[in-house]
């Protein structure tokens, strides 16, 4: 049974809608007053809120502004109760988040109507929501073993061996494990490296001050460390003839090492999913005292729906490609380009291309 609160100062009203809802089987709650009413929500957490607008000590303005500013209550479905409906009072409401309006007097279809709607629209979000925190879930729970145990499994293996038998191997296989234990090192320290970066970005996404700060940063792009960094990607894949660089000189506001990792993101991204012999593009461009970095690459590419739901520890197609990676590299770069006042675009033609374009305010 769904728990809804009525927040009415008027007796009248508020009886009657008590008792015509509970006469549906609704679990009832009345307040008052506006802060009474406030007083509930947080206590009780209802499915739904019914709400006046005018009403003494706290308004219902007031009442649902508080309530989406706390996470637990921020969700609750809000239907505003009114004797009047001007266009500005409308507006006001909806800016705030109401979901609805009833305007006094109103019919029992016509409640009964705005909070069915109201309720079956709940549901549907969080069956979505409960489908996307499964998702993830599950993508945790297959991908991030794989990604621990394969490093560690490299560590393990070539150091018992070396332990057990050393004598039997000669200064070339030696050389050889101790190059895979070293790289399946670098692999592991990598993606514990991204985990807590991923955490870290979300933590100063809260935090006001961290954010100005980040802001005020500037860098001069490119220098020769963002080239060598690019070139020395692509070599490591013996990609170097791929690279296709048409630069220009910018004052960025940003830190130099936080546009080295997006640029590292971004080639890794560009590299890991295009196949070799085939062009990888990065440009720059001022628009509009915007500075605007594309990668474009010619490889597999994404769907709409794929990129509408690009997020951390989600990668797409896993069961047909072979790859490395928790899918965080992508969303790191566009949590790092949005903290610092810029936007991170994603265009892509499946089977063709994608071009990642990152825009940040200019100096």
């Amino acid at each position: 049974m769904n728990k809804i609160l009525v927040i009415e100062d008027d007796i009248n009203i508020r009886e009657n809608i008590v008792e015509l809802l509970e006469n549906e089987e609704f679990i009832v709650i009345a307040a008052v007053n506006g802060s009474m009413g406030l007083e509930l929500a947080q206590e009780t957490i209802p499915d739904l809120i019914i709400c006046d607008v005018m009403m003494p000590k706290l308004d219902g303005y007031d009442v649902l502004m508080q309530l989406r500013q706390n996470d637990i209550t921020a969700s609750i479905p809000f239907i505003f109760l009114t004797a009047k409906s001007t266009k500005e009072e409308l507006r006001k409401g909806m800016v705030l988040g109401a979901d609805d309006y009833l305007t006094k007097p109103f019919t029992r279809e016509e409640l009964l109507a705005a909070i069915s709607c109201r309720l079956e629209k709940q549901i549907t979000i969080n069956k979505r929501y409960q489908n996307n925190v499964n998702e993830l879930r599950n993508t945790i729970t297959l991908s991030l073993p794989h990604e621990l145990r394969t490093p560690l499994n490299g560590i393990l293996g070539f150091s018992k061996l070396l332990m057990d038998d050393l004598e039997e191997f000669d200064s070339t296989e030696i050389r050889e494990m101790a190059a895979s234990i070293y790289n399946s090192g670098e692999r592991l320290f990598s993606l514990i490296q991204k985990c807590l970066l991923h955490a870290e970005l979300q933590v100063i996404a809260t935090d006001t001050e961290r954010i100005q700060n980040l802001q005020s940063q500037q860098t001069v792009f490119p220098t020769l460390a963002f080239i060598e960094l690019i070139n020395e990607k692509a070599k490591k894949l013996g990609r170097e003839a791929d690279l296709q660089m048409f630069l220009q000189k910018h004052d960025v506001r940003i830190s130099e090492s936080n546009l080295y990792k997006i640029i590292e993101e971004l080639i890794d991204n560009a590299l890991k999913f295009s196949e070799p012999g085939t062009p990888i593009l990065i440009i720059t461009q001022d628009i509009k005292n915007t500075f605007s970095l594309s990668f474009t690459n010619y490889g597999r590419g994404m769907t709409k729906e794929q990129i509408a739901e690009l997020g951390a520890y989600r990668q797409f197609e896993r069961q047909i490609y072979e790859q490395q990676g928790l899918g965080l590299g992508l969303i790191i770069a566009k949590l790092l380009t949005e903290l610092h006042g810029g936007e991170l675009k994603i265009k892509s033609q499946p089977k063709e291309k994608t071009m990642v374009e990152v825009l940040l305010p200019c100096v």
